[in-house]
Parts: structure tokens; C-alpha cells; sequence
């Protein structure tokens, strides 16, 4: 019994996705009181009819009271969770107990954050963010709205079973030399190759990284690329993890294996028969991967997922990443699967992208000048403390002149544009007043409008990409360095880590770069992992999963340590700081979260990123690290002992975490 649901103001539906059993009892409830011959109601029709009611309330409460409701529960147990971001109204509901309000509120904001991933700066205009969620044409809104209910479900799926989106930050695949070399192999000649090449019609790769399964191998960045936040990285392995699903209900490994440390054996399969191609070549190139014979295949159940659309594999995806110059850079997202489970992915630079920077400072200055009206200055105190308005009207009319010839329709914007100079600037207008607060607005929807023109994923057209032989070129490359690997890496991605005595599993993260290290946790009957498996291994990961959603409770209140017994088990959690050379830094205390604000994590808010600029006020001349342990241990241990077990870990840790990923 789950729904979200995003709707405007008006109690339009703009997008919603339900499970099945959510589906029924909306059908059984508005199918009753239909009239026998009639058919039921449009489900979306239901859908609307269902929530009118909860938006047309939310509505009242922010006009009369400047409120609103954060959540609620009714008498049959449903929660419901809303939040309003800007104009849109994000309801998320549980009514089979399965989610807390916690769980529905970082859905919510991980359904924000994908929105802002697919569609950039269009998000911060109600009006055109409506026009991309319902599109008038009835086929373009269903393919969107299934794109978006995949992604949702993708990500509820690594939420549910992937320790990297439970603590939400990326796992590194443990092994030195291959990360280094790989990391080499990207720079030095497949990034090299392609940015030299004539034919990748103006892109340029920034970033180029390979992932097996969620794990990331290596990560490469050009030196004029921003760094790439964690919140963005998160987002785009979701939408990797849409398009080459990890079929995590199949994993399979040879028992041979069972009672074996991976990190220590190096596995080499005997060759395979021809017949058995995991990847079919393009043209007449020869294969490069093929699998095992049964008896000694590693994991060949996690190598099937679905089928790559046939449509045009080689067309990019767009995708808006933050970057220095603006938070939404738009950038072309390319998917290469090696084979089933290991995907190389590349993120390039699109012509034109320098508009985007133009529009973003163009409506920030709209944004600020919206602010400090809305505040009740006026006049002179209205332009304080942002770039001079004066310097800002001849730098956008050059714009808008450019614009125009780039066939961007630029009338509206030159007519709101004359509008806004009438009321701002001459004598007969009103000045700098809450009467300009309208033409501010119409300011930024049409700052919005001109990104959306350039940037959208309709205008993308088929020359703007890298062209299909580059892509296979590349694809070729990679799979040429990895051919030795490939079953190696399969198998190391379930058997990440060696665990130590007494310790029942840990979640190591360096806050500061978003990377984790954990052992793994495979929950399925035939699946071998540190903690064994079936039952077993699922017990242990319904007690990693509440010692997480306990620590990040605590967390909010203020506390960066938890120690707490259950059962047969011993809790423990640190949040800690430390500078460049590894030196603890002093406790000290740390603000507790609002009640009604964004969750703990790093694909919500960036929470950690706050927290560290928090705490780099009393250390302003230092490069700060923040860290975080999480550790089960058996309760027969004594305490003082697990916790000089845990300061030993965190000391061992320490070291690999220093593998230069990006």
C-alpha cells in the first residue's frame, strides 16, 4: 500500500506512482459507486479525485496561515507525508506499515533530486516543471511518467538491499592495483583518445568511471572538470542501475568458493565454448567476454539484466550536474555495459553549455533582487549586496541578442524583459517596490524558458553526441583491459571485505568524499557472502539496517556517539573529525535538525557538506575530513573491549580509504 504523488496548486496531478496493491483499493473504492453498464473511472481520474481534497487543504493553510501540514495518519493506519517545494506538492503514503514517516520523507526528496537530475534549472519554475511532468501529447507523458516510476522503484530496490543507499554514500571495490591502473587506463588513453577525436561533435569527457554492480572500481575527472558531488554520483548509479539492473535475487556462486576468502584467491575460469557469448559482438568485431561452463561459473545469475533499448543505443542521456559555475550543468550521460554487471559510464561536456552558466547568474540576480523586496527593502537597499542591476541590463541585452540568433525564441523574454526596465528604470515606472515583484517572477520563468530551450531532451538531436564508432571504440577498450577480471570482479563485488573476529559486520564512510567500505551482505538461500547466507545473513542485515536508522535519529538530535545493547548484540556509532594528516579533532556539539527537515544523507541534502561547514568555523585554515563507523558486534564481548576493537578498525581503515579515486 504505497503511493507518491506531485501536484500543483491547482490540484493538477503532474506525475504519481503507486504499487499494485495501492492500484486495487483505489479501483474498489471509486468502482463501487459507479453505475451498472458503466465502465470504471480513468485510474488517474481516481487518483485526483482521491487527493483533491488533502492538496485544496494544503492550499488554504498556506494562504490563511502561512502553515502547512508536514504530516498525518489516519484511522486505517495510513501515513501520509507532504512537503512543498516551490509550487509543487509532494505527498508520499504508506498503508502497510513497511515505512516509517523518516522513509517517506527521504522518498520525497529523493524524488526532488531526480527531477532536478533529468530536467536542471526547469525545476525551479513551476509553470515550465508542469510542462515537462504532463506533456499535452498522451504518449510522450506515459513513456516519462514509466521512466519515472522505474527510477523510484530502482531506487526503493538499492535502498532496500544495497548498503551504499542505506548510509547513501558510494562503496569502492577493494583493490589497489587494479583501481590505479584502471584509473590510468581512463586518463591516459581512453579520455585522451576521445577528446582528441574529430568526431565527438564538440563534447568533451569530464568524467569517465566504471562501476561493477553499485561498486565503483575507478573514477576518473579532467583536470577543468568540477569534482562530481556525491548526491550527483548517487543519482546517476540509479540511473545505470535502471537501464543494467543488478539482479540481486539471483546470485549464485559455486560452493567450492563458499568457505574461501575471496579478497586473498585470484580465480581464473577455464575457457568457455564458443556458443556460450555473454556480450555478441557488433559487426564482425571478435568477443571479447564469454561465460564460464556451468560447473565453474562465478555468479552467472547476477550477469543477466534487461536488455538495452534497441531504439538508438547509442544516444546519450541528458543529465544536469552540479558544478562551480552553476549547480545545474547540463552534461550528455553515456552507458556503455561491458557485460551484465560491469558498466562503464562517461559524462561529457555539451556545446553551448556556457549559456547555462549566463541564464543561472542572470536569475540568481533576479532571485536576490526577489528576496529583498519580499523583506520589505526598496530602492537602493533592494540592490545591496548583489552584482549592480545597471551592470547586469546591458550584459543581458547582449544576451538576449545573441539568443535570437541562435534560433532560441527570445520575443517573450525581450517583451517581459522591456516590461521589467519600464517599472525598474524609468521615471513613469514604479522603481524598486513590491510592485516589481511580478516582473521578477516573469524574470525567472523566462530565464527557465531559455535553459529549457537549449537544454531539453527533446532538442537534443542525433548529431549532438559522440558518434556511434567512438562509443564502440571505447566500449572495446575497456572491455579489452578488463577481460582477465571480468568473473574476478563479479565475485569480489558480493565479497568485498575480509570481516575480523568477535565482529559481526561494519559500514566505514569518509563523509568528505561520499565513498564507503562494508562487507557484504547477501541475503538469498544460494548467495555466499562474509555473514554466510539465507536466513542468517538476513537476520544480520534486518539489525544493520535499524542500527542505521537509529544512528541517523540520534544524529539529528546532536549526538555523534551511540553505543546500545540488543540482545545477543552490541550497537555502536561514531561521527568523528579529523584533518589532512589524520589527527582527531576535539568534540564538540552539533546542531540538532528541525523536525520537518531533510532527512540525514547525502542524496537529500547534502547533509554531511553542511555539517563540515559547520564545524570548519573554528578550523578555517584547515582541510577538514569527517568519518563515520558503524559496527555490530557479539554482546558476550566486554564493552571496553569492542570499543578499542572499534578504534583499531577505524586506524586500519584508514589507509585504503586514501586510494585516489578521483
Amino acid at each position: 500500500m504505497k503511493c507518491l504523488l506531485v501536484a500543483n496548486e491547482s490540484a493538477e496531478v503532474l506525475f504519481y506512482w503507486t504499487d499494485t496493491e495501492f492500484e486495487q483499493q483505489v479501483q474498489k473504492q471509486y468502482g463501487v459507486s459507479q453505475e451498472e453498464g458503466e465502465g470504471l473511472p480513468a485510474f488517474e481520474d481516481s487518483i485526483n479525485t482521491l487527493f483533491a481534497p488533502i492538496i485544496i487543504s494544503c492550499s488554504t493553510m498556506v494562504d490563511r496561515l502561512m502553515d502547512n501540514y508536514t504530516s498525518f495518519s489516519t484511522e486505517n493506519n495510513h501515513i501520509y507525508v507532504l512537503h512543498q517545494f516551490e509550487e509543487c506538492l509532494y505527498i508520499a503514503v504508506n498503508g502497510d506499515g513497511d515505512e516509517t514517516e523518516e522513509d517517506l520523507k527521504r522518498k520525497i526528496y529523493v524524488m526532488k533530486k531526480l527531477t532536478e537530475i533529468m530536467f536542471g534549472m526547469v525545476t525551479l519554475s513551476g509553470a515550465l516543471l508542469r510542462k515537462e511532468l504532463r506533456p499535452q501529447d498522451t504518449e510522450q507523458r506515459n513513456r516519462l511518467w514509466k521512466k519515472l516510476r522505474s527510477l523510484l522503484e530502482t531506487y526503493s530496490r538499492l535502498r532496500e538491499n544495497d548498503q551504499s543507499f542505506l548510509v547513501e554514500a558510494v562503496e569502492r571495490l577493494i583493490h589497489p592495483t587494479l583501481c590505479e591502473q584502471c584509473i590510468e587506463f581512463l586518463e591516459r588513453r581512453l579520455v585522451q583518445q576521445i577528446n582528441s577525436n574529430m568526431d565527438r561533435a564538440g563534447e568533451e569527457v569530464l568524467h569517465a568511471f566504471i562501476l561493477v554492480q553499485t561498486k565503483m572500481l575507478a573514477f576518473y575527472s579532467s583536470r577543468s572538470a568540477s569534482s562530481l558531488s556525491t548526491s550527483d554520483l548517487l543519482a546517476l548509479i540509479i540511473l545505470v542501475q535502471d537501464l543494467y539492473p543488478s539482479k540481486i535475487d539471483l546470485d549464485d556462486t559455486p560452493e567450492e568458493l563458499e568457505n574461501s576468502s575471496i579478497p586473498d584467491v585470484f580465480y581464473t575460469p577455464e575457457p568457455s565454448p564458443p556458443e556460450r557469448e555473454s556480450v555478441r559482438p557488433r559487426g564482425d568485431s571478435p568477443p571479447v567476454f564469454q561465460f564460464v561452463d556451468p560447473d565453474v561459473q562465478m555468479a552467472e545469475d547476477s550477469l543477466q539484466t534487461l536488455e538495452v533499448p534497441t531504439s538508438d543505443p547509442s544516444a546519450p542521456s541528458r543529465v544536469f550536474l552540479e558544478a562551480k559555475e552553476c549547480p545545474m550543468m547540463p552534461h550528455s550521460m553515456y552507458c556503455l555495459s561491458l557485460c551484465p554487471g560491469i558498466t562503464l559510464v562517461l559524462l561529457t561536456k555539451i556545446p553551448n553549455s556556457h549559456v547555462a552558466v549566463s541564464a543561472y547568474c542572470f536569475l540568481e540576480t533576479f532571485v536576490k533582487l526577489e528576496k529583498r523586496l519580499c523583506e520589505g527593502h526598496e530602492g537602493a537597499a533592494a540592490m545591496r549586496g548583489q552584482p549592480s542591476i545597471q551592470e547586469q541590463r546591458s550584459k543581458l541585452e547582449k544576451f538576449i541578442k545573441a539568443w535570437a540568433s541562435m534560433d532560441i525564441q527570445t520575443s517573450q523574454l525581450q517583451n517581459v524583459w522591456t516590461d521589467f526596465k519600464n517599472k525598474a528604470f524609468s521615471r513613469s515606472g514604479s522603481g524598486f517596490t513590491r510592485d516589481l515583484l511580478p516582473s521578477c517572477r516573469n524574470m525567472k520563468t523566462q530565464m527557465c524558458g531559455v535553459y529549457r530551450q537549449f537544454f531539453a531532451t527533446e532538442c537534443m538531436g542525433s548529431s549532438q553526441r559522440l558518434a556511434p564508432h567512438l562509443q564502440e571504440r571505447a566500449l572495446n577498450m575497456v572491455q579489452e583491459k578488463l577481460m582477465h577480471w571480468k568473473d574476478f570482479l563479479l565475485v569480489k563485488s558480493k565479497r568485498n571485505i575480509t570481516m575480523f573476529p568477535g565482529l559481526i559486520h561494519f559500514i566505514y564512510v569518509d563523509r568528505s568524499d561520499g565513498r564507503m567500505i562494508a562487507p557484504s551482505l547477501n541475503v538469498t538461500d544460494h548467495a555466499v557472502s562474509e555473514l554466510g547466507k539465507g536466513p542468517l545473513a538476513d537476520f544480520i542485515k534486518s539489525k544493520v539496517w535499524s542500527l542505521v536508522a537509529t544512528a541517523q535519529q540520534y544524529l539529528q538530535k546532536g549526538y555523534t556517539t551511540v553505543t546500545l545493547r540488543d540482545g545477543d548484540y552490541f550497537y555502536c556509532y561514531f561521527l568523528w573529525f579529523e584533518n589532512e594528516t589524520g589527527y582527531k579533532l576535539e568534540v564538540i556539539d552539533i546542531p540538532s535538525s528541525p523536525d520537518n527537515g531533510a532527512p540525514v544523507g547525502m542524496l537529500t541534502c547534502d547533509y554531511y557538506r553542511k555539517l563540515l561547514r559547520y564545524y570548519s568555523k573554528k578550523h578555517q585554515n584547515e582541510v577538514l575530513k569527517c568519518y563515520e563507523l558503524f559496527t555490530v558486534h557479539l554482546g558476550v564481548i566486554p564493552s571496553e573491549y569492542i570499543l578499542q576493537h572499534c578504534s583499531q578498525l577505524a586506524r586500519k581503515l584508514w589507509e585504503p580509504s586514501r586510494i585516489p579515486l578521483l
